[in-house]
């Protein structure tokens, strides 16, 4: 603390004297150049970081205003590009709150700033700044300081005329390399475009996907799947949003083998949910009786003594509910059976009933405690998350997807770390999140910009991004969900080949959180996620009839079949299929994983 006073001393004096006028608020008004000044369509037109949001309290003018909050070395710059007249005097304004405020506009010739620190009440900056003969543009910003608290702006005003819009594009990056291969990564590197002090980022396209956004000259793609070729070409554009043509492609091998753990399955899966402590109106299947369809059988359910507590426990089901419920030690002897057939059964916590919230640290050991006590006991491969309802949730800032800070989030990734280390590469770990809780993050993240959102919004995103190199298997519930907005910025429903597809493309090609192309959720590995299905009409809504799943798997898999949606590439290998649940199979005379298990045989 005491160093970063010496620095914000030092800052302000040499910054130039301060133009700030406390008044009560006041509509501007002046001819004003810049998009979306006062934030009245989120923050729309600005560059901003991933913490800044557009409030409704408080405001200056209109209904909304700019609210971001300096963190560690970042100091919380919204800025936007403009495009200028050269040799022209322009006027540049802003309504603050807050304390230590600065702005300005750089560009070729120009560098303006002021800053003031108004505190709780609305106070007006104000400088000026004359363009050189060659400027077309600047950069106008507003931003706060080190270790300072949140500022808000609005009515942020540049005065003068437009300039004329630029239409040129940089030129064409080169010498596009790739290199640097692991199981599931490959390293890119390129020349930067001649016209590079033009250049706001580079867009790297993989397989001729929609492109990523890149700032520097080399980019790691991650999410890849072992022994694949991939084909990659960059191009160069400016903030006018002028591109440059492709270059040329440039193609990298990744290596074999590939994390997750568990190893031993098949190419192709299903996995499958055994009612193991309940029956559920569809009878009671004893272990020893599970179909050899079922590459991955989870026991459902385990779960806490109370929804703080971590203390996770499970019990077979009753006899007075399943009569024909086995003994623990046939339970047991039939689970090494399934092992010894390549089988891997997991103890899967949560479902419907089970709220689990990992509030506190000593809830966190408990967890790691109890769950672990299962898996010895059991003698289980691993473990399945299957958290659904209020017990995961993001609080409100908490925006970064790779350093979350809600503690529910945060105790459960250091929960599974814990547990992967104890059990080590054997460590199956697979999680079912719903709709709700993973793709919604293509439109909301937590409670939002603004507070108003469902604080579960997609809040399984940390906690897959942090356990990727770990995940066996995400096999995300395509059932019992309302609409969802898909990469085409369509809505798909439930029951058809065209929602699976959707949303499996979405987990398979990555997207960006909220439409922020720098909070993006990369993608995973294709042998990393399966389908999640009702195995019949009786165990969900949105059942899907056996030919509409072989249309997407068609799709995903080999480009055919596809229906109104496309998927950004192909994916051919897609892991596999789950099921809720085994029991409502048989009770369906097993037509889900009698048909879907000739399916991907006949897939390879």
């Amino acid at each position: 603390m005491k160093f970063r006073a010496v620095l914000l001393a030092t800052a302000l004096t040499v910054l130039p004297a301060t133009v700030l006028t406390v008044l009560p608020a006041a509509p501007a008004a002046a001819a004003n150049i810049l998009a979306n000044p006062g934030f009245e369509s989120g923050l729309s037109g600005w560059s901003c970081p991933s913490d800044a949001q557009a409030v409704s309290s408080p405001v200056h003018g209109g209904t909304r205003a700019l609210r971001a909050t300096p963190q560690g070395s970042d100091f919380a710059r919204c800025q936007q590009v403009v495009t200028v007249k050269p040799g022209t005097t322009y006027e540049l304004s802003a309504w603050v709150q807050g304390d230590y405020v600065f702005l300005g506009a750089t560009g070729t010739g120009v560098s303006a700033s002021t800053w003031g620190a108004p505190g709780g009440q609305w106070g007006q900056l104000r400088t000026s700044f004359t363009t050189g003969a060659g400027t077309t543009s600047v950069t106008i910003h507003v931003n706060g300081w080190y270790g300072q608290g949140a500022y808000v702006a609005d009515d942020v005003v540049l005065d003068g005329p437009g300039g004329t819009p630029d239409t040129q594009a940089p030129t064409t990056p080169g010498n596009l390399t790739v290199g640097g291969a692991t199981s599931s990564s490959l390293s890119l590197s390129w020349n930067a475009s001649t016209d590079d002090v033009g250049v706001a980022r580079y867009e790297v396209s993989r397989d001729n996907a929609a492109p990523v956004a890149v700032t520097g000259t080399s980019y790691q793609a991650t999410g890849l799947a072992a022994s694949t070729t991939y084909r990659f070409k960059v191009r160069a554009c400016d903030a006018a949003g002028n591109c440059s043509p492709y270059g040329s492609e440039a193609s990298g091998t990744t290596t074999a083998g590939g994390g997750g753990g568990g190893g031993g399955l098949p190419k192709r899966v299903l996995v499958g949910y055994l009612h193991a402590s309940f029956a559920n109106g569809s009878g009671y299947v004893r272990m020893s009786d599970v179909p050899d369809e079922w590459d991955v059988i989870n026991l459902a359910f385990g779960e806490p003594t109370s929804v703080t507590s971590g203390d996770i426990r499970f019990r077979q089901c009753p006899a007075a509910e399943c009569p024909n419920v086995e003994s623990e030690a046939d339970f047991i002897a039939a689970i090494r059976a399934k092992q010894a057939r390549g089988k891997k059964v997991l103890i899967s916590i949560g479902g419907q009933n089970g709220q689990v919230q990992l509030t506190t640290a000593a809830a966190r050991d408990k967890f790691v405690e109890s769950v672990g006590a299962i898996i010895d006991r059991y003698g289980l491969d691993g473990l399945d998350i299957d958290f659904e309802g209020h017990s995961l949730y993001l609080n409100p800032g908490d925006t970064n997807l790779a350093n979350p800070t809600t503690p529910v989030v945060v105790n459960l990734i250091s929960a599974l770390k814990s547990l992967k280390s104890r059990y080590g590469a054997r460590f199956t770990l697979t999680m079912a999140p719903e709709t709700f809780f993973v793709q919604l993050g293509y439109q909301f993240y937590g409670p939002g910009p603004n507070g108003a959102a469902d604080n579960r919004s997609a809040s399984y995103l940390p906690v897959i991004h942090a356990m990727r190199d770990d995940l066996t298997l995400l096999h995300v519930q395509d059932y019992n969900s309302g609409p969802i907005k898909g990469l085409d910025d369509q809505y798909h429903t439930m029951g058809g080949h065209d929602f699976h597809v959707a949303m499996t493309d979405m987990l398979l090609a990555g997207f960006p959180i909220m439409g922020n192309a720098a909070n993006r959720f990369p993608p995973l590995r294709q042998d990393q996620v399966a389908i999640g299905l009702p195995a019949s009409v009786n165990a969900g809504n949105g059942f899907t009839a056996v030919a509409e799943v072989h249309k997407a798997l068609d799709c995903l898999t080999k480009g055919s079949n596809c229906g109104t949606y496309r998927p950004r590439g192909l994916y051919p290998d897609l892991r596999g299929l789950m099921a809720w649940s085994i029991n409502w199979d048989r009770f369906n005379g097993n037509e889900f994983s009698r048909s879907h298990r000739a399916y991907l045989n006949a897939l390879g």
